[in-house]
């Protein structure tokens, strides 16, 4: 097809100096320190270096409404968003915002949507498995992915911080902005991952076989340690966590349980593996339990009281939520006028 000039706010955007980062979390179920680990702390160390877009992801909870209470929705939304303040993400050099709050991700959908043929959607796994375990399935559900493209391709983003089994969502975003691009002329950038080295997947302190979930940590315990646990409820989680009959401690060698434990502690002391293995010589499965339960306690302290300083600030939290959404429609109302521009409507 003929070649479509630019608009001029793609040009701008491109010669900025930073790139931008954007991610989010549906607003469901309980965060848990596998959230903290593989997103929050992640976006948290990173932000100085990146344009930041954080939203919680409010409309994707939506794609199976049999399931949606408003009331508790609208709670945990806010949840969501006081815990990422909480876990570091700075208001003053990240944008947080509820992703309902910015209508031009819907609109955006529609028309990466009539892009996105529906063989794509169907091979999505995702997909396959819940659909599979409804009675009823809304097409919200096959169109998951577009939305997800839409939220991360309006703000034109550079990078998405996910973990490794988000990778396939990524893809088909790619998929989707190239065709685009190939239809209607160069606009989008193919955003990339961004991944932690070590804890980019945490598994279930009950069935280290399973990604701790949001999901299982809502309707089981011991599953995962959620980000507003007691010590109480901490230790019990820890201290029954899956190991083996054997004790030595080397990530090497570990069973997955045991290598879980160990990546947690890794991460959260910022000590090397090494120096992990060499500290607990000879001491045993249960000294690397106790001594994960106060770090993991340490480390959630200062998380919960910041969290329940925000809660009980509602208006503060709602302010600072309706700026995000000002400052994040800035950048997505312009998208949305390039991309009418590139299509003709």
């Amino acid at each position: 097809m003929d070649a479509i000039a630019l608009p001029q706010a793609a040009t701008e955007q491109q010669t900025q100096s930073k790139k931008t980062v954007l991610s989010g979390i549906q607003s469901t179920g309980i965060l848990h320190i596998g959230n903290y680990i593989g997103a929050l702390s992640l976006w948290a160390a990173n932000q100085s270096q990146y344009n930041n877009l954080f939203m919680v992801a409010n409309l994707h909870t939506l794609t199976v409404p049999e399931a949606v209470h408003p009331a508790e929705l609208r709670r945990k939304s806010r949840e969501v968003a006081a815990l990422y303040v909480a876990s570091g993400i700075d208001p003053n050099e990240s944008i947080i915002f509820l992703q309902s709050d910015v209508p031009a991700h819907t609109y955006l959908a529609w028309i990466l949507g009539c892009c996105t043929p529906v063989g794509w959607l169907e091979r999505m796994t995702q997909y396959k498995v819940k659909a599979a375990a409804q009675e009823t399935v809304g097409s919200g559900l096959l169109n998951y992915p577009t939305l997800q493209a839409a939220d991360i391709l309006i703000y034109r983003a550079n990078y998405v911080p996910v973990g490794d089994d988000q990778n396939q969502h990524l893809e088909i975003t790619r998929d989707i902005a190239q065709r685009f691009n190939h239809l209607f002329g160069t606009y989008f950038p193919l955003p990339e991952t961004l991944n932690r080295r070590s804890g980019a997947r945490i598994m279930g302190l009950d069935d280290p076989s399973q990604k701790m979930s949001k999901s299982i940590a809502a309707k089981k315990q011991g599953h995962a340690i959620a980000l507003l646990d007691s010590p109480d409820v901490v230790k019990k989680t820890i201290m029954g966590g899956v190991t083996d009959a054997g004790g030595e401690i080397r990530f090497e060698t570990a069973s997955p349980g045991v290598k879980n434990l160990l990546v947690l502690y890794e991460v959260l002391s910022g000590d090397s593996q090494s120096a992990i293995e060499e500290h607990f010589v000879g001491k045993g499965y249960g000294a690397l339990k106790r001594e994960l339960v106060e770090l993991v306690v340490t480390t959630l302290k200062p998380i919960q009281d910041k969290f329940h300083a925000l809660m009980d600030d509602e208006r503060g939290l709602d302010a600072l939520l309706s700026e995000g959404a000002a400052k994040a429609s800035l950048i997505a109302n312009q998208t949305i006028a390039d991309v009418r521009q590139l299509v003709g409507v």
